[in-house]
């Protein structure tokens, strides 16, 4: 199922609608990675707030796209974990370690604004 992936102003906006095969986060990444370069596009945000489990693997693919993301240029913040989605990753052990989160895709795109407005992209 392809995620879609929407361009506004400098970010790209990803919007997670639906629980993801392992395929799909692959090719978020893939396409995330393309499109970050093809748009000259500073910031990314994904939105989550539909799925209602992040197990392990899918943990480590969107550190995975946020770290590939980086290194193409732009910043990413990952936007819509659900208390529960939060509270099983804490329980579980899962992390996101370096990632930027925000509550809402508002929320996301000011953190966004906020990062590239400095003109100075943090230290990596």
């Amino acid at each position: 199922m392809a995620i879609p992936v929407l361009k506004q102003g400098d970010f790209l906006i990803a919007s997670i609608q639906a629980r993801l095969t392992d395929m799909d986060l692959v090719r978020l990444r893939d396409d995330l990675a393309r499109m970050v370069g093809l748009h000259r596009s500073r910031g990314v945000v994904i939105d989550v707030t539909a799925l209602d489990v992040l197990d392990s693997f899918a943990s480590r693919m969107l550190r995975g796209i946020v770290h590939t993301a980086r290194l193409r240029g732009a910043e990413t913040v990952v936007v819509g974990l659900a208390p529960d989605v939060a509270i099983a990753m804490v329980q579980l052990g899962l992390t996101l370690d370096g990632v930027q989160t925000g509550l809402d895709l508002e929320e996301g795109l000011a953190i966004l604004r906020r990062a590239t407005k400095k003109g100075v992209r943090r230290a990596r």
